[in-house]
């Protein structure tokens, strides 16, 4: 199955972008009429066939259209701080993404050793991850921001008040795991520091907002390592529901 990226899968007929075309025509060799599939990362996989192999314009007929492709009866959402290391935090999206999630947040915390992040190359990654990993929808990569904006904003544009929040962080004893905590079907949000982990500020603020504290066990993470673990642990859970 080799699953091409276009702009839109709305029409009769779709266009793959240059360098989708490039590879379709020139690497793969696909020729006139070979079936192949494609999505604008919007939920919908499409079925279709070549109909003008042009290796810089490659024109496809739509020959079905599978709306909610592979789509779950739930959202994950990830805010995570960057890491000092941009390869770390790209690995991270390479994953979540193949894995499974909706969207990814970077924060940027009193602990963080990195404040910018080049968003552009993140999305390029996630639609990589996406082909990759046979999936229809692109997930949301949003541009970093301060943790307490994100947090002030948190039930108006990064959640909404039926998810079950977490943060996860080591500090003190009284936390629970996802396992305990986390009900399957259910939307989720979990929030993972920087190296240097939240702050005791920070950590009372997400609790004053009804935040779970949760604990991903007693061995000391990377920041990617506990994101990946914690979205892999939900994506677990909701395969034994």
């Amino acid at each position: 199955m080799h699953l091409f990226l276009t702009d839109t899968t709305q029409g009769p007929y779709a266009t793959l972008p240059p360098d989708e075309s490039k590879h379709c025509v020139r690497v793969l060799r696909m020729q006139l009429g070979d079936e192949l599939y494609v999505t604008s990362g919007d939920g919908t996989m499409c079925r279709a066939r070549i109909a003008d192999p042009d290796p810089t314009a490659c024109q496809v007929e739509i020959t079905e259209r599978l709306p909610n492709y592979g789509a779950r009866p739930f959202k994950l959402h990830m805010a995570v701080a960057p890491t000092k290391n941009n390869a770390r935090m790209e690995w991270f999206v390479e994953k979540a993404v193949e894995i499974g999630v909706d969207r990814i947040t970077p924060i940027i915390c009193q602990h963080s050793e990195r404040g910018t992040l080049n968003t552009d190359r993140l999305h390029k990654i996630a639609l990589s991850a996406m082909k990759q990993s046979l999936q229809a929808t692109l997930p949301l990569i949003d541009p970093p921001i301060k943790l307490l904006d994100f947090l002030t904003n948190l039930n108006s544009q990064f959640s909404n008040l039926n998810s079950q929040k977490f943060v996860c962080h080591c500090a003190g004893d009284d936390r629970r795991t996802l396992h305990q905590l986390y009900t399957p079907g259910t939307d989720a949000l979990v929030l993972i520091g920087p190296e240097g982990d939240f702050s005791p500020d920070e950590i009372s603020r997400c609790l004053s907002l009804g935040i779970q504290p949760v604990t991903l066990g007693s061995n000391r993470l990377r920041t990617e390592t506990a994101a990946l673990y914690a979205l892999t642990t939900l994506n677990f859970l909701n395969t034994l529901s």
